[in-house]
């Protein structure tokens, strides 16, 4: 951990480098281009190269996608438990997503035409689920569930599989109860580029949806245009900002439950209070020491883990919006809880006071944990059920609301020198 007081020298560095923006190295743009070209010209047989170099097993286009066989089989595998807590997710998802999906309306303007909007699902869309150091059974429904909730058709899953050619059945399990309709052991940017360009045996989707690490995110950053996406999700990173009513234990456990993440994460610690700060330093070693990921935590504790002392929560506030974290931890006097909610702009997902916990917002509460990092909470906002419906705007016009809009409609086409597009109006009105 590296600890930044404001009468270091290197304190100004420190707090400069929070303000991120996410823009990908140039080793990474280029290797994620030969990546898409590979699978734009070679389809299958390219994905199934990039298995064999990337994941270490032998797959052939006759078997990248999961088979009924094997849905069975880990429906027989996952213990009963398992299955109650996919459940109970679900239904958070569902709720969440009821509240806050996208209703048709219509209305009448000032010059009488009638204008609204409809919303209705993709037809088609993807997400991805990745595999690497855990299997992510709570991102299948952070994005399957959403899609499932909204009522899109067809939900296609790309997950990575391991050196046997399986998926773990956990995942699966996961991916059916959220409604996946086709699923793929196919990882990484290729995964990405299949979704969107598709290949012989893998039709193209509409929308790509869920996190992965920088080669995944930016195949999507590039793909942008032949697919729609939902947001750039990458390594996974929190944030706690804290006065000195925080409880140190429970500051401690929130950032070593982002660390165990391991690989990128990113970890940050503001507070005011030195008392704090060092009573949290004391306690992450303590409880690191008793956690089963111990290499992934040193890792990131050592390497990407920053703790800053400032003076007063409105300095933290702006570096937290500075920072625009993934996930926000904020414990403050609850006197002051509303006006530091005011002040931060750019989180992805808060969770506010002492008992909120990330790892709870991960896998239960409903909203999605798919959330922008890197900096990208500057632009994007988290996956949430309206991603998923396609908006399109009606209008419907009477003569008489003809006759009241073609004034106006005659001086835009005067001032931008499109005649035909007066004279389009003017007819229905003579």
């Amino acid at each position: 951990m590296k600890i930044y007081r404001e009468s270091d020298t290197c304190y100004a560095a420190a707090v400069e480098k929070m303000n991120r923006r996410a823009i990908p190295g140039d080793d990474v743009r280029q290797s994620v281009a030969a990546i898409i070209e590979e699978v734009r010209s070679r389809g299958d047989d390219a994905l199934c190269d990039y298995a064999a170099r990337f994941d270490r097993v032998e797959l052939c286009p006759c078997n990248l996608r999961v088979t009924e066989e094997e849905l069975a089989a880990a429906q027989e595998k996952v213990p009963q438990d398992v299955k109650a807590a996919i459940a109970a997710s679900l239904a958070n998802i569902e709720y969440f997503s009821q509240q806050s999906m996208r209703r048709d309306w219509s209305g009448v303007n000032a010059q009488g035409c009638e204008v609204g909007e409809r919303f209705v699902p993709y037809d088609r869309v993807g997400i991805y689920v990745p595999g690497g150091k855990a299997p992510l059974v709570s991102t299948a429904l952070m994005t399957g569930g959403f899609a499932k909730a909204v009522g899109v058709p067809e939900i296609v899953a790309m997950t990575p599989c391991g050196p046997d050619g399986k998926v773990n059945p956990a995942v699966l399990v996961a991916l059916q109860a959220a409604g996946a309709t086709e699923i793929y052991r196919v990882g990484g940017a290729q995964g990405i580029a299949a979704l969107a360009l598709g290949t012989q045996s893998i039709a193209p989707v509409q929308k790509i949806f869920g996190p992965g690490n920088r080669y995944v995110v930016e195949a999507k950053r590039q793909l942008v245009g032949a697919v729609a996406i939902d947001l750039l999700p990458g390594p996974s990173e929190v944030m706690v900002l804290a006065d000195s009513t925080a409880d140190a234990r429970f500051v401690a456990a929130d950032l070593l439950a982002q660390a165990e993440h391991g690989g990128d994460s990113a970890i940050a610690f503001v507070t005011t209070s030195e008392e704090l700060l060092l009573e949290v330093e004391r306690e992450i070693a303590a409880q690191a020491a008793t956690l089963s990921r111990s290499a992934y935590l040193q890792q990131v504790l050592a390497e990407n883990t920053d703790c800053i002392l400032v003076n007063d929560l409105r300095t933290g506030a702006e570096l937290v919006n500075a920072f625009a974290p993934e996930h926000l931890v904020l414990v403050v006097e609850p006197e002051r809880e509303e006006e530091m909610l005011a002040l931060i702009r750019t989180a992805g997902a808060i969770y506010a006071g002492t008992y909120a916990t990330v790892a709870c917002g991960d896998f239960l509460a409903g909203p999605s944990h798919t959330l922008p990092t890197g900096g990208s909470g500057k632009s994007f906002s988290g996956i949430r059920a309206d991603q998923f419906q396609r908006r399109t705007s009606i209008v419907r016009m009477s003569r008489e609301s003809a006759v009241k809009s073609l004034p106006h409609v005659q001086v835009f086409a005067r001032v931008e020198g499109l005649d035909a597009h007066g004279r389009s109006l003017e007819l229905r009105t003579l």
